[in-house]
C-alpha cells in the first residue's frame, strides 16, 4: 500500500531520458517513490493509498539541493551592501562572527532553512567557518532535524592569517577543532534517518596552515565524508595563499594530496585552465555560487568551460551576507542569464541545464545522486510541488522548466517533501506552528547580535551609498 499517491500533475523527472510526463503521478512508499507513471494507471493501481494529493496540474520538480552557504549570514542580510571584501569582512561579518552564541546560529539557520524551503531547497549544505566558542554547530544541525530538511553540516576552521584580516577571535588551535570535528562526526554523521550528515569545511587555503589541512582530510577520510573549501573566488585567495604555502589554492590541494570526487570547490571564479584539468583527473566538483559573485564583485566563474570539459557543477546561494536571500528559485534565473551575456551566447546556459545543476548535479556534488536529485522509483521522495497558478509571474506556462527558470517566484512553490515526509504544504511549512513567530525572533536575534558585534550600518546609522 503507497503511503502517499500525488496524481494529474506534469512531472519532470530529470532522468538519464530526462522525461517529462505530462499526466502523470507517484507514488510514496516510506521514505522513498515506489511507482511513477501515467495518472489514471497509478490511480487504479493504488486505490488503497493513505493519502491522496490531486496536483490538479502543478508541477512536480526533485528536491532543489543548495550546495553551499553559510547560514548563521542570514541575520546579517543587508549589512555588507556595496562594500569591497574588506570593508565586509572588517564592519559586519567578522564582528558577527566574534558574538556568534548557539542560539543565534540556531535563529538564523531555522530562518535561513525556511527561505530555502520556500524556495524548493530540500538539501542544505552549510559551511560554518567561524567558532568563537563550543557549541555553534549543534545549533544548526537542530535547526535541520526542527525542520525536517537534509542538512549536510561542513565544519569550518581557521587557525592562520592573523596578517590578511582573519579576526583572532574565530581562530582554533588544530587539537581543538579535530576535538570537536570528531565529536560531531560520532553524535551526528548519518543521523535522522541518513538526512544529517557531517563534512569538512575549511574557511580557505590562506586561513589554515598545512598541518591542519592534511588532519582536516584524514579525518575527512576515516569517516568517509566531504571536503568542501572555498578556492579561487578572488585573486586574493590565490595570492594570499601563495604568500603562505608557496602555490596557489587550487595547486596546494593537489600537492597536499586533497583530491578525488567528495571534495567540492566554491566558487572558483579565478580557476585557470590547468585547474580546471585538475578538478576533471579527479572528478572533483565544483558549487557555483553566482549571486554572491556578483554582489562582491568576485568575478564570473568559467561555467560554460568547466561543462564542455565534463567538470560537475552544482549551485549554492552561498551565505545571506553575500547575497540577502536564501532563493534558489532566484538564484537559478540569475545563473541562466549571467553565462548568456558574458559569452554572448544564449545557449551557453539553457533552462534545462540550470534545473540539472540544481538537482541531479548536485546530488552528485554530494555523492548522493543514486538516493536524490531525480524523480526516479528507487530513489528518495525528495519533491517539489510548483503551481504556475499562484502568481501572475509563471502565466502562461507553455514549458515547465523554463517557467520554474525564467518566471516565477517563491509564490510558486506551494509544496515541498523531504524523505517522503510533506514538510510544506499549501505553502505553509509544517513543522513549525507560526512562521511569522519564527521570522519575529530572528529579527530580535539578529538586532541583538549587531548590537554585541556593534555594527552600525543599519537603520539612522546607514549611509546613503552615492554612486561612484
Amino acid at each position: 500500500m503507497a503511503k502517499h499517491l500525488l496524481k494529474n500533475g506534469i512531472i519532470v523527472t530529470v532522468n538519464k531520458e530526462r522525461e517529462i510526463l505530462y499526466n502523470g503521478a507517484i507514488a510514496i512508499e516510506g521514505n522513498k517513490i515506489a511507482d511513477i507513471g501515467e495518472s489514471g494507471e497509478l490511480e487504479e493501481k493504488y486505490k488503497d493509498a493513505e493519502k491522496v494529493t490531486d496536483l490538479g496540474g502543478k508541477v512536480l520538480f526533485p528536491g532543489f539541493v543548495n550546495t553551499h552557504n553559510h547560514l548563521f549570514q542570514t541575520l546579517l542580510k543587508g549589512l555588507g551592501d556595496d562594500m569591497v571584501l574588506k570593508d565586509w569582512l572588517a564592519t559586519m561579518t567578522f564582528p558577527a562572527a566574534t558574538n556568534l552564541t548557539p542560539d543565534d546560529c540556531y535563529q538564523a539557520a531555522m530562518l535561513g532553512c525556511m527561505e530555502g524551503i520556500h524556495s524548493g531547497i530540500t538539501t542544505m549544505v552549510d559551511y560554518m567557518y567561524p567558532h568563537n566558542r563550543g557549541g555553534l554547530s549543534d545549533g544548526v544541525i537542530k535547526a535541520f532535524k526542527d525542520l525536517g530538511i537534509r542538512g549536510i553540516f561542513g565544519r569550518g576552521c581557521m587557525n592562520a592569517a592573523e596578517n590578511f584580516g582573519v579576526h583572532p577571535g574565530i581562530m582554533q588551535q588544530k587539537e581543538a577543532v579535530e576535538e570537536d570535528l570528531r565529536r560531531l562526526f560520532e553524535t551526528y554523521h548519518n543521523t535522522e534517518n541518513g538526512r544529517i550528515k557531517i563534512w569538512v569545511a575549511p574557511a580557505a587555503m590562506w586561513s589554515n596552515t598545512r598541518d591542519m589541512l592534511e588532519m582536516l582530510w584524514a579525518v575527512t577520510n576515516e569517516y568517509k565524508s566531504g571536503f568542501t573549501v572555498h578556492i579561487s573566488e578572488t585573486p586574493f585567495d590565490r595570492e594570499a595563499t601563495a604568500a603562505l604555502h608557496g602555490k596557489v589554492d587550487a595547486e596546494l590541494l593537489e600537492d597536499i594530496g586533497i583530491v578525488g570526487p567528495n571534495v567540492l570547490m566554491v566558487h572558483c571564479c579565478h580557476l585557470t585552465e590547468r585547474d580546471m584539468e585538475m578538478a576533471k583527473k579527479y572528478d572533483m566538483k565544483v558549487s557555483h555560487n553566482v549571486c554572491s559573485n556578483m554582489y562582491l564583485s568576485s568575478g564570473v566563474a568559467p561555467v560554460p568551460e568547466m561543462l564542455r570539459m565534463g567538470i560537475n557543477v552544482s549551485l549554492g546561494v552561498d551565505g545571506a551576507a553575500s547575497n540577502n536571500a536564501q532563493d534558489m528559485v532566484e538564484l537559478m534565473k540569475f545563473t541562466a542569464l549571467q553565462h548568456k551575456v558574458n559569452t554572448l551566447n544564449p545557449l551557453s546556459m539553457t533552462a534545462e541545464k540550470v534545473l540539472e545543476l540544481a538537482t541531479i548535479d548536485g546530488a552528485r556534488a554530494v555523492g548522493m545522486e543514486d538516493e536524490i536529485g531525480s524523480l526516479e522509483v528507487g530513489k528518495k521522495a525528495d519533491i517539489v510541488i510548483f503551481d504556475p497558478l499562484e502568481s501572475p509571474k509563471a502565466i502562461p506556462m507553455h514549458n515547465p522548466v523554463s517557467t520554474l527558470v525564467y518566471s516565477s517566484s517563491l509564490k510558486n512553490i506551494t509544496g515541498v517533501l523531504v524523505d517522503g515526509e510533506t514538510i510544506m504544504e499549501d505553502g505553509i511549512i509544517k513543522k513549525v506552528a507560526d512562521e511569522k513567530e519564527v521570522y519575529r525572533s530572528a529579527q530580535k536575534c539578529a538586532d541583538s547580535l549587531c548590537e554585541r558585534g556593534k555594527i552600525t550600518n543599519r537603520r539612522e546609522g546607514h549611509p546613503w551609498n552615492f554612486y561612484q
